[in-house]
């Protein structure tokens, strides 16, 4: 094969793989979608303030609290949340968290956070439920 061949199938396959890759590093907000729904909400909802919707706070304010890392004001992190841990202690009790039992903390972290960005009040499409 010449040269010019072998770019240009390189620049095709890297053009393909471009939205795959950014996608993996950005979290997947529909894995993140089920988790917060299944595993976050159902925790808030026995809470006085009660679910939480990802409409409440601005791209700006999730992103800060997530990277803040502090959760029930700062009494414990939100990293603990999405841990294996965590996971490990309530999959008796929650098929989420049971059904993500092996995913990688920081991909789960990042899927949690795609999706309260992706719904945030100040996103495209703010979620519109509790």
């Amino acid at each position: 094969m010449n040269m010019s061949i072998k770019l240009i199938i390189a620049c095709m396959m890297s053009a393909l793989l471009t939205p795959v890759i950014a996608q993996a590093e950005e979290g997947n907000w529909k894995k993140g979608r089920i988790y917060y729904r299944m595993v976050c909400t159902a925790c808030h909802k026995d809470m006085p303030d009660g679910s939480i919707s990802p409409a409440s706070k601005t791209k700006a304010e999730w992103s800060a609290y997530l990277d803040a890392d502090s959760h029930a004001k700062g009494k414990d992190k939100v990293s603990y949340y999405v841990s294996k841990e965590y996971r490990e202690k309530v999959k008796g009790t929650n098929r989420a968290a049971a059904k993500f039992i092996k995913a990688p903390e920081a991909s789960l972290l990042a899927d949690v956070k795609a999706f309260v960005l992706h719904g945030a009040k100040d996103s495209d499409s703010p979620a519109r439920c509790n």
